[in-house]
């Protein structure tokens, strides 16, 4: 039921939107790790994050995001990493991902109700196995000497 509740969602969002702008955080801790979510509708551990909304500022989702999905509070402006194309997902669709350092956040009570099956703080080199592909990719991209040709 999950993935048929997901499949419609997407339909919709794809009529809806036929373009899309998602933004994602590598959030650190002061040990250096990186914080990976779970929702509770698709499988797979994911860098924090979410979609922008019709006429938001990405730096202003990427705000809204870390409080929902991380209980976290940008104290200081985050490091753009790069834009990446996500046509797997969706034809059209775009990553933004920034790198937030553990001095530029603080802790808060996270907002999403429902949303976070799971908060897990990893060592970038060492992702869980069931880290999502484009997650691996980022983070040895970021942390490791993994390439970065502009796709998520």
């Amino acid at each position: 039921m999950t993935r048929l509740r997901t499949r419609i969602f997407q339909s919709w969002f794809r009529f809806s939107r036929p373009k899309t702008l998602g933004v994602r955080a590598m959030l650190e801790d002061s040990e250096g790790r990186v914080l990976l979510v779970r929702h509770t509708y698709t499988s797979g551990l994911f860098l924090p994050g979410g979609g922008v909304e019709k006429g938001e500022r990405v730096e202003v989702s990427l705000h809204r995001e870390l409080v929902e999905e991380a209980g976290a509070t940008l104290t200081g402006k985050p490091h753009l990493v790069g834009i990446y194309s996500n046509h797997n997902v969706f034809p059209n669709d775009h990553v933004v991902l920034y790198r937030i350092g553990a001095d530029l956040w603080s802790v808060t009570e996270p907002t999403s109700r429902g949303e976070i099956s799971e908060r897990l703080w990893v060592d970038p080199l060492r992702p869980p196995d069931d880290a999502t592909p484009g997650t691996k990719r980022r983070l040895a991209e970021v942390y490791g000497d993994g390439p970065s040709d502009g796709h998520w």
